[in-house]
């Protein structure tokens, strides 16, 4: 995943390169095309034609997005969320989406797969924050009592969910109380949640990051239901009308789990937007997001008839 911003992408030689200008001189930068799922263009970006026909050959998802890879809030109050340009493929494959539309159509089936969305992301989470050394270190332990407690109502309360709106529920109580213990560990006074980062007047890096980390979840998912041939419209979770709904619900996956405690870990030693960004990605690669992504979604779609 490439996140650019204040550059020109561009072929050149039969490369894919962006042109940086640093001291009034023009720096070229190769992008590894064949290497990478997700390029991110930020704020000052432009891209050639024929930087996207190479782009597109690769099958590389490219995105246009605010500053630091997450939406960016004007004045005027409009939103410039990101816009995902897919590449044009009559080749991708079919079987993932046929097995989706299995169990789609079918209220209970969908509600099932919903629940083994969220099955998935407490397992992830359990994975990573028991064996994350750094994570461990900052007082992210799963065997922690709250913890513990909090998982257990989660899976009790899922388990007897009867429409996705209780998924929604428990899923928004579960990472309320993730909140609370990301921000007693941290130091973090007085953390409210403000999905539309923090206001100017106040420094709320936590939100910041969270939105942030968030947004580079989404780049992930869109990429893996890209890839699996399957559209962003047919969501399980976070419902059927809304268009890029089956994007959250694969990126919440792996939000609670990576995203959510170094968001607080980096407010906490006053990081940067790129240090953070280079955190979140690393976290990515070590614990295999985008592979744990592939394999649960893969595993639905192909099990949708027995769902």
């Amino acid at each position: 995943m490439f996140y650019l911003e204040y550059c020109r992408v561009m072929q050149k030689d039969g490369r894919v390169l962006y042109l940086s200008d640093a001291d009034k001189e023009n720096l070229y930068y190769n992008i590894p095309i064949a290497n990478t799922t997700v390029i991110l263009l930020g704020n000052g970006t432009s891209i050639t034609q024929a930087a996207m026909r190479m782009l597109s050959q690769a099958g590389v998802l490219v995105g246009f997005c605010g500053g630091g890879g997450t939406p960016l809030y004007m004045a005027n109050d409009v939103e410039h969320a990101i816009e995902w340009f897919s590449p044009q493929s009559e080749y991708r494959p079919t079987e993932y989406l046929h097995g989706w539309m299995q169990f789609w159509f079918d209220d209970d089936k969908r509600l099932a797969a919903g629940k083994r969305f969220q099955k998935a992301r407490i397992e992830y989470l359990t994975s990573v924050w028991s064996k994350d050394k750094n994570l461990k270190g900052e007082g992210f332990i799963v065997e922690d009592k709250a913890i513990q407690t909090a998982l257990t109502r989660f899976n009790a309360r899922t388990e007897a969910a009867k429409k996705p709106s209780d998924l929604l529920l428990t899923e928004a109580q579960l990472t309320k109380t993730l909140y609370k213990f990301a921000a007693n560990n941290t130091g973090t006074d007085d953390f409210k949640r403000q999905h539309q980062g923090s206001t100017k007047q106040v420094d709320d890096k936590a939100n910041d990051f969270l939105n942030h980390g968030n947004y580079l979840a989404y780049g992930l998912a869109a990429c893996t239901l890209w890839v699996l041939g399957i559209p962003h419209g047919f969501a399980v979770m976070h419902g059927k009308t809304r268009r890029g709904a089956l994007v959250f619900d694969v990126a919440d996956l792996i939000k609670d789990a990576v995203v959510l405690p170094w968001a607080f870990v980096c407010a906490k030693e006053n990081a940067t937007e790129q240090e953070f960004r280079q955190q979140i990605l690393q976290a990515f690669t070590d614990h295999k997001s985008l592979d744990f992504m592939f394999e649960h979604v893969k595993k639905i779609a192909l099990e949708g008839r027995s769902l």
